[in-house]
Formats: structure tokens, C-alpha cells, sequence
């Protein structure tokens, strides 16, 4: 019989694995980021900024509300199973975004996509903080994320390469044909559930149990919601810059190309650095971490009015990047430390429900205000939004 251990050198073999997993879960979100609004404009001929957000709008509620139930049936269902799931629903995608014949299909795409990211990304995260307990959870978020934003980026840029040599589609998203096929055979063969971690780390713990996972972290407990808000705005202005950016990329006369470059950058800036600030979370307060780096992304999105050139947009996406790691590490392993590691997997899917539902407000907020007052005034919107939420952290959190 198989003794658990919990720590990352005593489970490194898994982990590894599930490092490698998550980046085909990245991948399958990069297929989208540089090129869908390019698709919508060219191919669908749609001018509405908030008729070709939708497809982000979908995306989020259903990642959103598979979040939760992934977070209420980890303990019964089993993480494995879930994260086998969310590959059934991602082989699909790539064939759909390839032949659909009309917008409403790249719609019905993302909510698979929505689907597969719920269980899939939220799964493997799981399973990551079970494995290694409580002494480097912040790394093994951080690594997590790492793998994940920084396949985003990657594919981001591959997608806007292969574009221009060779049209919006269908060659992009052959991509998601392997992603998928790979992913859903290692998690099949190679990959086993974490379920006996939580126990074990149960036994050692003395964090008291929540009187509803839910409304605690959602509004009662002071710091599990500050944590929360904070993480739907975050996923809130990346909606917009998802939605935005390309299209404001296009005003300025980018190529397809440059367009993928630039797209990419503050994903991959985002995942290389949380190999650095996941372990930042594990030494240093984490309220700070949190409100710099929601005050560092308010920065760059605002700046976003004024940049005109490849050199401008660049040092935006980085600074976009760095204070998204800053947070996105933290905010899972903050989380994690005012819950019970029963009850963690729950509060954990309550706060990515928030979080992820923040990109369907953002990309219909952005689509509205944008159609309405132009996308400067978008811009500014949701960049005040984020130097808020980063306030409501300092006074709110303890």
C-alpha cells in the first residue's frame, strides 16, 4: 500500500505531471486570445463591440458556474474524474472554431471551452495544493499558473503567426486537436487523485471550519471576500484587455503578426514571474502583494489611452503581466489559509466562481461603455475599478 506524503519533493513525479497538463489547459485559451476578434470583424462581419465580447461574456459565466460545482464535488466526485471530464468537453473546440458557420457557433464553442477550463484548470490546481500541503502551497499555485498563463502566451503568439502566414482559420486551431488528445491521455493513464492528501493534512490542522463556504467567502468573512472582489476585478479588466486590446491593436494599424506579439506578452509575463512571486506569497504579507499588484495593473491599463507604438505596448503588457502575478498566485494561497483543507476545495470554487465571473461582467462592461463612449472611456472605467478593489484590500483584509 501507497504511504501519502505531502511536499513537492516527495510528490514530484505527479506534480511535474500536472505541470504539463495544465499548460495543454493554457494552450486551449491561447488558441483564442490574439485571433477571435480578428475572426469576428473579418469572417462574421460584426462592428459591435459588445456583439463580439459575447463570446468572452459566455465564456465566463460558464467557467464561472463550473468553477463552484467543481469546488462542491471534489471531495465526492474525486479531482481526477473532474479533470477527465473537463477534457471530454475540450475535444470538440478546436473542431467547432474551424467550421462554424456563424457566430452563434463560436459562442456555443466557448461554453465548452468555459466548461473544459472550470473543471480542467480548477482540478489541477487542486491537486497541486493537496500534494504539497501547506509549507510551499504558494509555489505550487505559482508553478501552476506558470505553466498555464505562460502556454497562454505562447499559443497567443503562435495562433497570430500562423494567421497571417496562412488566414484566421482553419490552421490556427489545429493546435486544440493535439492539446486535447495529449491532455486527456496523460490524465487517463498517468495522473491519480489527491483525495487521501486532504485527509492526511486534515489531522495536522487546527484552521476552525467555516458556517458556509459560500456566503463566507463571498461576503461574511472579512478577508476571504476582500480576497474575492479583488479577484473578480482582476478577471474583470482581463476581459477587457481580451476583448480590447486586439481591436485597439487594429486602430493603431499593427499586422496580424505584431498583433500576436503584443497579445502575448502579458500572459507570458504574467506565467514566467509566478514562478517568482508564487514563493513571494509564501514569505512575504500577502495583503501587500495584493494591493500592489492591483495598483500596478490600475497603472497599465490606464496607460493604455496613451500608447502608440510596438515599444509602448510592450512595457504596458509587461507591467500588466507583473501585477497580475503578483495577485493571481496569492490569491489562491490566501484563500487556502483561512480555510479548513476540508473545506478547502469549496472555498476555493466559490472564490473562482467570483473571480471568473468577473471576465462576463468585464467583456459586457467593456462592450457597453465602448459602443456608447468609445474605448478610451472603457479603458479609464476599468482601470479606476482596479485602483479601487486594490484599496478595498488594504482596509478590508486582515
Amino acid at each position: 500500500m501507497e504511504t501519502i506524503q505531502l511536499g513537492l519533493k516527495e510528490n514530484g513525479r505527479q506534480f511535474a505531471l500536472l505541470v504539463i497538463i495544465n499548460a495543454f489547459v493554457g494552450g486551449m485559451i491561447g488558441l483564442e486570445r490574439s485571433i477571435l476578434p480578428q475572426l469576428a470583424e473579418q469572417e462574421f462581419g460584426i462592428a459591435s463591440k459588445t456583439a463580439l465580447l459575447s463570446f468572452i461574456v459566455t465564456f465566463g459565466i460558464t467557467k464561472a458556474i463550473v468553477n463552484y460545482f467543481t469546488g462542491k464535488l471534489a471531495n465526492s466526485l474525486g479531482r481526477k474524474r473532474l479533470l477527465v471530464i473537463g477534457w471530454l468537453f475540450a475535444l470538440p473546440v478546436p473542431f467547432i472554431l474551424i467550421s462554424a458557420p456563424s457566430w452563434s457557433w463560436i459562442v456555443l464553442g466557448n461554453i465548452l471551452l468555459g466548461i473544459n477550463q472550470g473543471l480542467s484548470w480548477s482540478a489541477a490546481v487542486m491537486m497541486k495544493i493537496d500534494l504539497v500541503g501547506d509549507k510551499n502551497r504558494g509555489l505550487a499555485v505559482g508553478i501552476n499558473e506558470f505553466s498555464g498563463y505562460l502556454s497562454v502566451g505562447l499559443v497567443a503568439f503562435l495562433t497570430g503567426y500562423i494567421a497571417e502566414r496562412y488566414g484566421v482559420r482553419p490552421y490556427p486551431f489545429y493546435l486544440g486537436i493535439g492539446f486535447a488528445t495529449v491532455g486527456l491521455v496523460l490524465t487517463l493513464l498517468f495522473v491519480k487523485d489527491t483525495r487521501q492528501h486532504v485527509s492526511k493534512e486534515n489531522k495536522k490542522s487546527s484552521i476552525p471550519t467555516l458556517k458556509s463556504p459560500f456566503w463566507d467567502t463571498t461576503f461574511r468573512h472579512k478577508s476571504l471576500s476582500a480576497i474575492t472582489q479583488a479577484g473578480l476585478i482582476n478577471n474583470l479588466n482581463d476581459g477587457m484587455i481580451w476583448g480590447i486590446l486586439p481591436l485597439l491593436l487594429l486602430t493603431k494599424h499593427f499586422t496580424p503578426a505584431q498583433i500576436g506579439i503584443l497579445t502575448a506578452i502579458y500572459p507570458s509575463v504574467w506565467g514566467l514571474s509566478q514562478l517568482i512571486t508564487g514563493k513571494l506569497s509564501d514569505i512575504y504579507a500577502k495583503k501587500m502583494l495584493l494591493f500592489w499588484g492591483m495598483l500596478l495593473q490600475a497603472a497599465g491599463i490606464v496607460a493604455l489611452i496613451w500608447a502608440s507604438n510596438f515599444l509602448q505596448f510592450t512595457l504596458i503588457g509587461i507591467f500588466l503581466g507583473m501585477g497580475t502575478a503578483l495577485v493571481y498566485p496569492t490569491f489562491l494561497n490566501a484563500i487556502s489559509d483561512y480555510t479548513n483543507p476540508l473545506q478547502r476545495a469549496e472555498s476555493l470554487g466559490t472564490f473562482r466562481f467570483w473571480r471568473d465571473l468577473g471576465y462576463a461582467i468585464g467583456a459586457l462592461l467593456t462592450g457597453i461603455i465602448a459602443d456608447s463612449l468609445g474605448i478610451d472611456a472603457s479603458i479609464v472605467g476599468v482601470g479606476g475599478l482596479t485602483a479601487l478593489s486594490a484599496f478595498v484590500i488594504l482596509f478590508r483584509m486582515r
